[in-house]
């Protein structure tokens, strides 16, 4: 019995190799899953619903083919594709999530998020943040064009990749540490579990009169990077997952 956690693969036409082995992981190892989490930047950017290319086509039938095998799936918006709405959920036969939720984790409540959220010294990130998540901003951006909405996606993309090399201060693209400790207290639980930073670890993190667990998840630049908790052996560890050829 185990729960899987990916996040950050950052799926596009740039990289097929990650997507054939995310189709492999999806056909292979998450079937035997009690569950899966997605938490973030599934896709390197996501422009709406209606953007159905063929490859965010095959993706939602590589995750509905998972969900009809009776293995649920949960997915958190990232930083990248925070547009991923209802419509795309009900294809791809996953749940949509808030983006701090808390989950019992065989008999651990644990904190799930992207983790965007927690890099507070980004300034900057935090008030373009703050814009793109209006809900207003969102819904007429939604009635824009697809041609548009492509133009735009680019050079938001572009822009994002230009500041982050830019940033060269590991403190700034990285999280806050008393940003992760009051969410935790906040939230009543001694374990989070995260992606955004592509720094996979396993992080102690001092909680009053407890000591609780920071889990990073990793990137699928390299390969697959797959958290694993088991319940029979109250587990956790973060696997590689490489596609075999």
């Amino acid at each position: 019995m185990t729960i899987l956690f990916i996040s950050d693969l950052h799926l596009g036409a740039t990289y097929p190799e990650i997507s054939d082995c995310l189709f492999q992981f999806l056909e292979e190892e998450a079937p035997k899953a009690d569950a899966l989490y997605v938490l973030g930047d599934l896709f390197e950017y996501w422009i709406g619903d209606d953007d159905l290319t063929p490859l965010h086509q095959a993706v939602i039938d590589a995750f509905n083919a998972l969900s009809r095998k009776g293995v649920p799936i949960y997915f958190i918006h990232g930083n990248r594709d925070f547009m991923i709405g209802k419509a795309f959920a009900k294809s791809a036969g996953i749940t949509l999530l808030p983006e701090h939720h808390v989950i019992d984790l065989y008999g651990k409540p644990t904190l799930i998020m992207h983790g965007d959220t927690l890099c507070i010294q980004d300034e900057s990130y935090q008030r373009y943040r703050k814009k793109v998540h209006n809900p207003v901003l969102q819904f007429f951006y939604r009635l824009l064009p697809l041609s548009l909405r492509r133009k735009i996606g680019d050079k938001i993309r572009q822009k994002s990749e230009q500041k982050k090399e830019q940033k060269t201060c590991d403190a700034i693209l990285d999280v806050d540490k008393n940003e992760v400790i009051r969410l935790m207290l906040d939230a009543g639980v001694t374990q989070l579990i995260h992606g955004h930073t592509h720094r996979p670890d396993i992080h102690k993190v001092p909680l009053k009169d407890k000591e609780g667990l920071r889990i990073v998840l990793g990137d699928w630049y390299q390969e697959g990077a797959v958290l694993v908790c088991s319940a029979t052996e109250n587990s956790l560890e973060n696997r590689p997952f490489k596609t075999r050829i």
